[in-house]
C-alpha cells in the first residue's frame, strides 16, 4: 500500500485492526477515501455499456468495459467478468460511481473486454440462485463475447465476498452440475467458501437468508465441502483484515484444494488490505494484485 498517499496508508493502518467491529461504517470510510483517487484515474478510450440483458429478472444485466479501438482491433480478447458481493442480500455493481467500475476499468486497460454483472439477491433468490444467474450470465457470454470483441474460450472469472460464494459454488458445487462450464479460471477473493451462523460471523442473517434455516444442509451447500470436484486453476485472495472467518475460509480452501491436487493453489493474502479495499484499490495506482491475477490467467489457465 505504499503507493497510496500517506493520509489513505494512515486510514488503512487506523481501521484494519478493527475492522470487524463496524463492517458497514469502515467500508464507506474506504470508498470515500478511494473515490477521488478513482474518479481521477484517466479512463480514456474505454468503452461502456451499461445495463444489458442476460436474463429475463431486472437484475440480470451487466456493463461491458471494452477498451480502445487499438487494442480491440481484430483480436480476440481475454474476458473478465465480475460478480460483487453485499452478504447475499445487498450489493449492487457500482457500490458507488467509482466501485466496482474500477476493477473494470483497469482490467480493460490491461487488454481485457470487462464484463461486470449484476444478480438476484436473497431472500428473493435463496440457494442456489446465486451460482444459477452465473451459469446464466457465463452460457450468454459464450454466445456473445466474441460480438464485443471477446475470446468464448478465455473467460475468466472473479468473484469478491457473496460472489466469491456464487463463484465457487458454480465451479465445486457438484450437485448443480455446472462445474465451471465455459471457464478458464476463477478468482476467489475474500469469499465467504463455508456456510455459518456463527457468533463471529456479523452477517449470519444474510447465510441465513440464502442458505436456509436448516443449518444441517450447510456443509454440504458450502463450496469448500466439494473442492475435490474440480480441477479448475484457482487463485485465492484475501485480505489481511477481512469480515470475521473469511480469511480462515480462504485458507481452509487452498488446502483441501493442496490435498486433492497434490499441489497448492495460488494463494495471497494482501497485507494492509481489508475486505473492501482488497477491490476498491485497483485502478488507484496500486496493480500489484492486479499484476498477479494477470500472471495467474495467462500462465496457470
Amino acid at each position: 500500500m505504499t503507493q497510496l498517499p500517506p493520509p489513505m496508508q494512515q486510514l488503512m493502518a487506523r481501521i484494519g485492526p478493527v475492522w470487524g467491529t463496524d463492517i458497514r461504517g469502515h467500508s464507506q470510510m474506504v470508498k470515500d477515501a478511494y473515490a477521488p483517487l478513482l474518479a481521477a484515474a484517466s479512463n480514456d478510450g474505454i468503452s461502456v455499456t451499461r445495463n444489458v440483458a442476460y436474463g429475463l429478472h431486472a437484475r440480470h444485466v451487466l456493463d461491458i468495459f471494452q477498451p480502445p479501438a487499438t487494442q480491440n482491433a481484430g483480436a480476440h480478447l481475454g474476458v473478465v467478468v465480475f460478480m460483487h458481493g453485499g452478504a447475499f442480500v445487498r450489493g449492487d455493481k457500482q457500490a458507488s460511481p467509482e466501485i466496482y467500475d474500477n476493477l473494470m476499468f483497469w482490467f480493460a486497460k490491461q487488454g481485457y473486454l470487462g464484463i461486470n454483472i449484476e444478480y438476484r439477491l436473497a431472500p428473493e433468490s435463496a440457494y442456489p440462485g446465486g451460482a444459477d444467474d452465473v451459469a446464466l450470465a457465463m452460457a450468454w457470454l459464450h454466445a456473445n463475447a466474441a460480438a464485443h470483441g471477446g475470446d468464448p474460450a478465455k473467460l475468466f472469472l472473479i468473484g469478491h465476498s457473496a460472489g466469491g460464494t456464487h463463484v465457487a459454488s458454480y465451479v465445486f458445487d457438484p450437485k448443480l452440475g455446472y462445474s465451471g462450464r465455459y471457464t478458464a479460471g476463477a478468482v476467489l477473493v475474500s469469499g465467504r467458501l463455508r456456510a455459518d451462523m456463527s457468533p463471529e460471523n456479523p452477517n449470519a442473517e444474510g447465510v441465513r437468508a440464502y442458505f436456509g434455516n436448516d443449518t444441517t444442509l450447510f456443509d454440504q451447500r458450502s463450496p469448500v465441502s466439494h473442492a475435490a470436484c474440480s480441477n479448475m486453476p484457482v487463485f485465492i485472495v484475501t485480505a489481511e483484515f477481512e469480515n470475521p472467518l473469511l480469511d480462515v475460509y480462504g485458507i481452509e480452501m487452498a488446502y483441501q484444494l493442496s490435498l486433492t491436487r497434490r499441489k497448492a493453489p495460488r494463494y495471497r493474502q494482501m497485507r494492509g488490505h481489508n475486505h473492501m479495499s482488497v477491490v476498491a484499490h485497483f485502478n488507484s495506482g496500486e496493480d500489484a494484485l492486479g499484476r498477479e491475477i494477470l500472471d495467474f490467467f495467462e500462465n496457470d489457465c
